[in-house]
């Protein structure tokens, strides 16, 4: 893999919200070409990234009620 390659792969990552130690960890496990270590961590991320996606909707589902009870009290 070039540098460009392997520039656009960490840039990737960082797009992705991985911190710098899990790039760190991705790349040495990517130089060993330890696929499985690969996977592992960024299905750990991504179970991060949908655990953080449903609290924010749970937050967005109170306020929505908040909203629905302000309005129903004033119509």
């Amino acid at each position: 893999m070039g540098q460009d390659a392997r520039d656009n792969l960490i840039q990737n990552l960082k797009d992705a919200g991985c911190c710098e130690e899990m790039i760190r960890d991705f790349m040495e496990h990517f130089d060993e070409n330890d696929i499985e270590q690969q996977i592992a961590l960024l299905e750990l991320h991504r179970g991060d990234l949908l655990d953080n996606v449903h609290s924010e909707e749970r937050k967005i589902s109170c306020l929505d009620y908040l909203l629905y009870q302000i309005r129903k009290n004033t119509a």
